[in-house]
């Protein structure tokens, strides 16, 4: 699931981008940002559940949020964090330290000129 943010942090809208099976599913940053950019959001998070319970990140977790971050940075829409929700608790890959708080990277508009 993806949480759109406007530049106040409100919620623009949220989107189911991937529906996995019991232990996988397949999500592409292309599916994640294409709805944001379609809401015009200026940030985003990720929240998904582990089927298991157990809510701690896996490898796929952790890489499927370095490249949602790189992405947006690319972009310009911040991945403000990503959830994962297991049976009763939740952790927060942001309170984890593996998202990065450089906010404004990626966030700013260039105007090019031709010389």
């Amino acid at each position: 699931m993806c949480i759109y943010l406007n530049t106040k942090n409100r919620i623009l809208g949220i989107e189911v981008v991937s529906i996995g099976i019991l232990n996988s599913s397949i999500c592409h940053p292309r599916e994640v940002f294409k709805g944001a950019i379609l809401a015009s959001a200026k940030s985003i998070i990720l929240a998904h559940n582990h089927p298991s319970g157990d809510p701690e990140p896996s490898d796929d977790d952790i890489t499927l949020t370095k490249r949602i971050e790189n992405a947006g940075q690319i972009i310009g829409i911040e991945l403000l964090d990503h959830i994962i929700i297991g049976d009763g608790s939740y952790i927060s890959l942001r309170e984890r330290g593996l998202i990065s708080s450089n906010a404004d990277l990626g966030n700013k508009s260039y105007i090019y000129k031709d010389t």
